[in-house]
């Protein structure tokens, strides 16, 4: 009995058809597991969830799913691929009031590379993959599957690199970052380089401190490989590693001594390498300051492995950073001995005026080194596991999340753009512009979070609208809560809308929404009202066929049924804006019934009855007033919404704007510390020609800020929303004039 029950189980198990999607598609494994993904994904984010724009999305995305032949309902075999793929139409899109009506998914950023098949859980990595890679003819490469992979993290990114010449162990301390004793990162036990290209982990980040963030380890390729014999590429791999990186570890073995700072030459050539600003006409920019190099460049931790030496100076103990401070001195005189000598100090003082040091000691014996990877915690040498152990600490704790210049927070998805700008700006041979990528990425980002605002509007809109609403007034204060919510979304997201022309485009989508909102609030009110008309009609149009109202006296009646219909339809709740505009529609269609039966009232003398003719088109009179009346009033309502929403526009603004300002005063006088600490490093050292070269760059910045803390570094964007409002809303000129004022006069 059991067996048969099973059996039974079995059979109508396996006689199931495939699984389908929206438009009855069949999918494979693939599309299932990346569908499976991003509905986890978003759940643990507490986020909402479309179904058909999930399927959409992917089906858009990914080429290798075997997906698209329509499942036959009577279990026939489906179609060939080739058959499928002529055939296939495109996905239906169900009516958005038949999905989850939670929130709209966000707009992807613009694909700049094929999303791998399947993807890991956005911010963890089992292992780490090449991010960068020299293809066969020698030229850099991004490899789109970990490009995939990067793109899809949505937290901010503690990025950090660590470059160093080829078989000096970076990749041990990389993997010890990521928490792991052995595997991840290769190490190589042989004197040839292991790590080609640039290899990324992304993980969790370990720190308390940094919760909600996700943990971006780069390994690069070793530089100096003489197999390889391309200085070039090593070049441009230290060059990457530099742009990208939030922290940038350079490990070296022995001391740093003279030697050392010269196979440190890549950072002399930085300049050559990378541009801040974007050229203007004539070419290059000549003379960059080096402040500008430092708002974009990583803090910076020299790593001492095998280090012999004792702490010491001048009979002195000393720490790690003073003895770097003190590698970095430079030599007095102008020869051309020590202008060589100083060349690769001064560009790291320059450059990198936050730096650290850590010195380590051979990890274990000669023998053992070779298998470094297989050696058990224990086994290694107790003071270097106390070294590894304070320099991970540091690394974790103080390493911050990626930014660029201003402040912003980097995200996963935006170190992947950045990424694909810079090498793409390096295959075509042209320097690579940070001031270019981040403008770049502010188009892409800006343009995400215009569509995240609107999806942001229309889940807030989701969860409180119940049409119809019972008045414009009402229907406006749910739009203009949701239209806050919106705007917070957008002001959290983008960045260098300069000329406003993002936030205009949001304006212009959310004042559409709301005339949508408008549009289908008055068409379920006007069915509404005509259901409740057409139920409470039906006696008054029984009596009418009946013949009720034909004998003498039967006008007055007609007039009193009338009225008490009317009164019970006032009585009906949840009628919405239309209620008196469909009743007169109501009352004007049952006017010619009405004249009939009081023609034929033979109870009533032709003056009662011309009088009677009179106070019924006075009443339809006064009603049409009335409803003109209404119109004017909720013309002027959404006018005033109009000059609310821009109040509202420029209220965010101007609270963005204080706080962009905070940062960049904050990151100028981090900036001015530096400066003033080299110009007394200097000065000590006997360099008053170089310390006031720096006199110059440090009163540059004090007239920065200077600029900044005026009132029209915010004046001046404010009325750049107000032109770009006055062509995104139409007629709303003489309105926004006056509150601009208004907000101007609060700055001074």
């Amino acid at each position: 009995m059991f067996q048969e029950q099973v059996g039974r189980f079995k059979d109508y198990a396996l006689s199931r058809s495939p699984k389908t999607v929206v438009g009855n598609r069949a999918v494979d494994g693939a599309f299932l597991a990346d569908f499976l993904e991003r509905i986890v994904d978003l759940l643990s984010r507490d986020e909402p969830v479309f179904l058909s724009e999930i399927c959409n999305g992917l089906q858009q995305e990914g080429s290798n799913y075997s997906v698209g032949y329509p499942v036959d309902p009577m279990g026939g075999a489906p179609p060939s691929r080739a058959a499928a793929s002529a055939a296939q139409p495109s996905v239906l899109e169900p009516k958005r009031e038949h999905m989850i009506p939670l929130q709209a998914s966000r707009p992807a950023l613009p694909v700049l590379a094929k999303v791998a098949p399947s993807t890991a859980q956005p911010g963890a990595m089992e292992k780490p993959m090449c991010l960068i890679e020299n293809s066969l003819d020698g030229e850099l490469q991004l490899n789109q599957a970990a490009l995939a992979l990067l793109q899809s993290v949505r937290q901010p990114v503690v990025v950090v690199a660590i470059a160093g010449l080829y078989r000096t162990g970076k990749s041990y301390l990389m993997n010890r970052l990521a928490g792991k004793d052995q595997g991840g990162f290769s190490l190589g036990s042989t004197i040839q380089s292991h790590t080609k290209g640039i290899w990324m982990w992304c993980l969790p980040h370990p720190h308390p401190c940094r919760a909600g963030h996700t943990l971006v380890l780069l390994d690069t390729e070793g530089l100096g490989d003489v197999e390889k014999g391309d200085t070039k590429n090593d070049t441009w791999i230290f060059a990457l590693a530099v742009l990208l990186s939030g922290t940038l570890v350079y490990n070296s073995l022995g001391t740093i001594d003279q030697h050392a700072l010269e196979q440190l030459h890549y950072v002399t050539e930085l300049t050559e390498r990378i541009k801040v600003k974007v050229a203007g006409e004539g070419g290059r920019q000549e003379g960059e300051d080096s402040a500008e190099f430092v708002r974009f460049f990583p803090a910076f931790v020299w790593a001492v492995r095998d280090f012999t030496l004792q702490l010491q100076l001048d009979g002195r103990e000393i720490t790690e950073d003073e003895y770097l401070e003190n590698a970095l001195k430079l030599k007095p005189g102008n020869s051309q001995r020590a202008q060589l000598y100083n060349l690769p100090r001064e560009c790291i003082r320059q450059f990198f005026p936050a730096r650290k040091c850590f010195v380590f000691i051979q990890p274990a014996s000669r023998r053992d080194l070779a298998r470094l990877e297989e050696l058990q915690e224990a086994e290694l040498e107790p003071e270097f596991r106390e070294q590894v152990a304070r320099f991970c600490h540091h690394i974790w704790e103080k390493s911050k999340p990626k930014t660029i210049p201003g402040g912003h927070v980097v995200t996963g998805a935006m170190l992947g753009n950045l990424a694909v700008t810079y090498v793409d700006a390096i295959r075509s041979g042209a320097v690579p512009c940070m001031e270019s990528a981040v403008l770049a990425l502010a188009q892409i980002e800006n343009s995400a979070a215009v569509g995240e605002a609107v999806a942001a509007y229309e889940e807030q809109l989701g969860r409180r609208v119940a049409l119809p609403m019972e008045s414009v007034q009402e229907l406006l204060e749910l739009h203009a809560q949701c239209e806050r919510e919106a705007l917070r979304a957008f002001m959290a997201r983008a960045f260098k809308d300069d000329d406003r022309r993002f936030q205009g485009e949001l304006m212009h989508h959310l004042e559409e929404q709301k005339q949508e909102l408008c549009r289908r609030n008055e068409l379920a009110s006007l069915d509404r009202c005509r259901a409740a008309l057409l139920e409470l009609s039906d006696e008054l149009e029984d009596r009418i066929c009946q013949g009720v109202y034909s004998v003498p006296g039967s006008y007055q009646r007609f007039l009193d049924d009338r009225q008490c219909m009317v009164e019970r339809y006032w009585q009906v709740p949840g009628k919405g804006v239309k209620a008196e505009e469909v009743l007169q529609e109501f009352l004007q269609s049952k006017e010619a019934v009405a004249q009939s039966i009081l023609q034929t009232d033979e109870a009533l003398t032709e003056k009662e009855k011309e009088m009677a003719a009179q106070q019924a088109r006075a009443e339809a009179a006064e009603r049409e007033q009335q409803i003109l009346k209404q119109k004017e009033a909720e013309l002027q309502q959404k006018l005033e919404d109009r000059e609310r929403s821009y109040q509202e526009n420029l209220r965010q603004l101007e609270t963005k704007l204080e706080d962009e300002r905070k940062k960049l005063l904050e990151e100028q006088g981090k900036m001015m510390d530096q400066k003033l600490k080299e110009q007394a490093a200097l000065l000590r050292e006997g360099f008053r020609e170089e310390a006031g070269r720096l006199e110059d760059q440090i009163r540059h910045l004090q007239q920065q800020n200077e600029e900044i803390r005026k009132p029209s570094w915010i004046q001046s964007a404010l009325g750049v929303l107000t032109d770009v409002a006055t062509l995104m809303l139409p007629g709303f000129i003489g309105r926004a004039a006056g509150v601009v004022t208004n907000f101007i006069r609060r700055l001074f």
